[in-house]
């Protein structure tokens, strides 16, 4: 941002985990999401800190807004949430459109490894939970994921339990087949490429280095001519 210039845009702002640093510091910045339940909830943080971000409900490929950004940031891997193909080139499509002259595209993503061995890869069942600050609930969450390393999807399944004075008072399943499209650096570049940005480099993790083959992390930065 510090290069590239202001204003922003947030891509899968989410609950604005980063959005609100970014408008606590001055910066001028927007979000887009396309889950309504993301979004009231990012007001509500908002508004606690007396902000009022403008935030707007969509998906990446139908992205219409209302000005242009000097640099767009797609955090998280939030790009690799749009599956389809044809539907990840539109979005690609649109961030372009939505970036001023010189404004630089930033994006995030989880590595996917080519090699010879095409077999699924399955992790291991893991668990996370965390306190509810109002009443001291616990929030348990139950994940695991399939890759396939053939079509480069994942599939994940997840389940969320909420448990009160030791008894399970809610509980949640979630099953999304596919979660994400995975790539291999090549692959972003020439998306990236093919609408035409230029200057595309890829960086290790969040660094400013450049990416390594064996990466667990990338981020993909284009400029618009």
């Amino acid at each position: 941002i510090a290069e590239s210039g202001q204003p922003v845009l947030d891509v899968v702002c989410g609950t604005g985990r980063l959005l609100l640093d970014y408008l606590q510091q001055g910066i001028d910045i927007d979000g887009v999401d396309n889950s309504p339940e993301m979004l009231m909830l990012c007001r509500q943080k908002a508004a606690q800190l007396g902000l009022q971000p403008a935030l707007y409900q969509q998906g990446m490929e139908t992205l219409d807004l209302p000005r242009p950004y000097r640099t767009i940031l797609v955090p998280s891997s939030s790009f690799q949430l749009v599956n389809e193909p044809d539907a990840a080139a539109e979005a690609l499509s649109r961030f372009y459109q939505h970036l001023a002259p010189g404004g630089t595209l930033v994006m995030a993503l989880l590595a996917y490894h080519t090699g010879d061995n095409k077999e699924p890869v399955v992790t291991g069942e893991w668990q996370q939970e965390v306190t509810r600050p109002e009443d001291g609930a616990i929030v348990r969450r139950w994940s695991r994921s399939m890759i396939d390393r053939v079509n480069q999807l994942e599939h994940t399944e997840d389940r969320y339990d909420v448990i009160l004075n030791g008894e399970v008072v809610a509980s949640e399943s979630l099953s999304r087949s596919p979660a994400t499209r995975i790539y291999t650096q090549a692959q972003v570049v020439e998306l990236v490429e093919r609408v035409g940005f230029t200057n595309v480099r890829v960086c290790s993790g969040f660094t400013r280095q450049p990416a390594t083959p064996t990466d667990a992390v990338f981020t993909v930065l284009g400029a618009k001519p």
